[in-house]
C-alpha cells in the first residue's frame, strides 16, 4: 500500500494536528481492518469551516458546514440494507475533506481530543469511499460498529458512547 493517502492542507491549523499522520493511519487501519489489500489512493483534505460550507452548497445544496464530506471515485453501497459493499479494485478510493472549526467545537462538546475526533472522522470518510453508510438502520449498525472496531484498534475511545 504505498502512497495511500494524500493530504493536501488549506487551513494551516490541520497541521497542529498532524492531520497528514492521521490520514495516513486512520484509512490505513481501515483498509487493514477490511481485509483490503492493493494500491489504493485518497485524498484527504484539510480545510476552513468557509471552504467545507462551499463544497457542501456545491455537491449537496447544503450551504452550511459540517465536519467531514466524501466523494467516493464510484457508487459502492450495497444495494441490501445492512450488507456489506463489495470490495473494490485497487486505485483511487476518492477524496474526504474535514472542516477545522466544526470539528473543533464538536470535539470540545463531547469531551474529546481534537487528535482523536479527527481519527474518527477520517476513519468516517473512507469507510463511506469503500460504500458504507449510515443512511438506513442496518448499515448505519454495520458502519458504527466498523468504525468502533478500527478506532479501538488505533487507541480511540469508542466515539458513540459518552
Amino acid at each position: 500500500m504505498a502512497d495511500l493517502v494524500e493530504t493536501v492542507i488549506e487551513d494551516a491549523r490541520w497541521e497542529a494536528v498532524n492531520l497528514a499522520v492521521l490520514a495516513e493511519r486512520g484509512c490505513r487501519a481501515t483498509l487493514k481492518a477490511l481485509k483490503l489489500n492493493g494500491n489504493f489512493e485518497i485524498v484527504v483534505m484539510g480545510a476552513d469551516d468557509t471552504r467545507i460550507a462551499a463544497l457542501n452548497a456545491d455537491f449537496r445544496g447544503k450551504p452550511q458546514p459540517t465536519n467531514v464530506l466524501s466523494w467516493p471515485s464510484a457508487e459502492r453501497g450495497a444495494a441490501t440494507e445492512g450488507a456489506t459493499p463489495s470490495a473494490p479494485e485497487p486505485g483511487e478510493l476518492g477524496d474526504i475533506a474535514l472542516a477545522y472549526e466544526t470539528c473543533v467545537t464538536e470535539a470540545d462538546a463531547a469531551g474529546k481530543s481534537l487528535p482523536d475526533h479527527a481519527m474518527h472522522l477520517v476513519v468516517h470518510g473512507c469507510l463511506h469511499l469503500l460504500g458504507y453508510d449510515h443512511v438506513r438502520d442496518g448499515d448505519a449498525t454495520l458502519m458504527e460498529g466498523l468504525e468502533t472496531e478500527i478506532l479501538a484498534s488505533l487507541g480511540v475511545a469508542d466515539p458513540y458512547t459518552s
